[in-house]
């Protein structure tokens, strides 16, 4: 006989009944969304009969070595923004997620069996998109994170830790290919020749942007680091960003990594898993859309942040192609598959999308300098 916790409708009662929040639980349902975390969704009811509803999510212990440095970044970011949002620019609308206390003031709580688990509020009447639709969402994204960006641009880079070490380390993450090639564990490099052959061709890409950094030309900043188009919620009714999602990557980064990312996820009409890639482009429209948003959402970017945006693009994209790739041949321990060549189709993926913003690449940076100097 199964423990009760085991079934879905009590394992959400009983994790949520570790928060403090009002009222008598109703129902729970998992929400099947990213790669990483397991998330759901709880409704409560109070007495005077308001529903409610709630994000419950398990930090990813695999992924995150020590979550409870997790937990303190997303603390340290959602107060710094709210509190920026509040105090300093008036806006009552808040720019952030919240995060509900466990019983006992926490942050957090533990989950029966272990793990570390948080609860946020949800937004209502907002959704995501995997894909972006047109050039008005594309825009609104990057707007976002732009701002984003930009509020937390005085939160001191000493105030949150690195959660994942050398996360956006394109250079080390090359290497890291390069050993998983050598070693070969799966035996599945047999299949990969054009790919490895495509990366190999640009080891000196993935280091010119931790080469400026090293040398103190680009800023260490706290990024998000995981900017998908996914990660923000839209308004159902206007499409308008209203709130930056999926915190648990915040650290020290480039910004340059965070718009690249949006480059890689919102300027093809592609799945990031599509199959044919004959599907796969970098649309100039989406492109214009994501570098005049990013760069009307964040004042702080200096001049050489804006010069190597287009950068950022190929660079996170290539990167993005190692990871997968990498996955591929160790046997598809990080990201979650739903067949056995899911990594490679993605890698796939990724490595045509970088040959279409190299084809258009003269004439994305044009773009960038022309938006940028109706800035100033």
């Amino acid at each position: 006989m199964s423990h009760p916790c085991n079934q879905p409708q009590e394992k959400i009662k009983a994790i949520s009944h570790e928060f403090a929040i009002a009222g008598e639980f109703v129902e729970g349902e998992e929400i099947d969304s990213g790669h990483i975390n397991n998330t759901y969704l709880a409704v409560y009811e109070t007495a005077e009969g308001k529903r409610s509803k709630y994000i419950l999510q398990r930090i990813n212990e695999f992924v995150f070595k020590n979550p409870l440095q997790v937990m303190r970044n997303v603390e340290a970011v959602t107060r710094h923004i709210n509190w920026k949002v509040l105090r300093v620019k008036k806006d009552l609308g808040g720019q952030t997620l919240n995060i509900y206390p466990a019983r006992g003031g926490r942050s957090f709580a533990y989950g029966e069996g272990g793990g570390v688990w948080r609860c946020y509020n949800y937004i209502e009447n907002c959704h995501t998109y995997d894909v972006v639709e047109n050039s008005r969402q594309a825009y609104q994204a990057a707007k976002a994170f732009g701002s984003f960006q930009d509020l937390v641009s005085d939160l001191p880079v000493e105030e949150v830790s690195e959660t994942i070490p050398d996360f956006h380390n394109t250079p080390k993450r090359y290497a890291r290919l390069m050993e998983v090639i050598a070693a070969d564990p799966k035996g599945r490099l047999e299949n990969v020749a054009a790919e490895v052959s495509f990366i190999k061709e640009r080891e000196e890409l993935c280091k010119r942007l931790v080469d400026l950094a090293e040398q103190g030309k680009l800023p260490v900043r706290v990024t998000h680091n995981d900017t998908k188009l996914n990660n923000v919620m839209m308004d159902s009714d206007t499409d308008e960003a209203v709130c930056v999602i999926d915190l648990d990557t915040v650290m020290p980064g480039l910004s340059l990594y965070d718009f690249g990312d949006l480059v890689r996820t919102a300027t093809s009409p592609a799945e990031e898993d599509e199959k044919d890639l004959s599907k796969v482009e970098m649309r100039m429209s989406m492109f214009e859309a994501l570098a005049e948003g990013y760069i009307d959402g964040c004042d702080c970017l200096t001049s050489l942040e804006i010069e190597n945006l287009v950068n950022g693009g190929k660079i996170m994209t290539l990167e993005v192609g190692i990871r997968f790739l990498t996955d591929y041949l160790e046997g598809d321990t990080y990201f979650k598959t739903d067949y056995d060549d899911h990594n490679l189709v993605r890698s796939r993926t990724q490595l045509r999308l970088l040959e279409c913003i190299e084809e258009k690449e003269e004439q994305m940076n044009n773009f960038v300098s022309r938006v940028a100097k109706s800035k100033h």
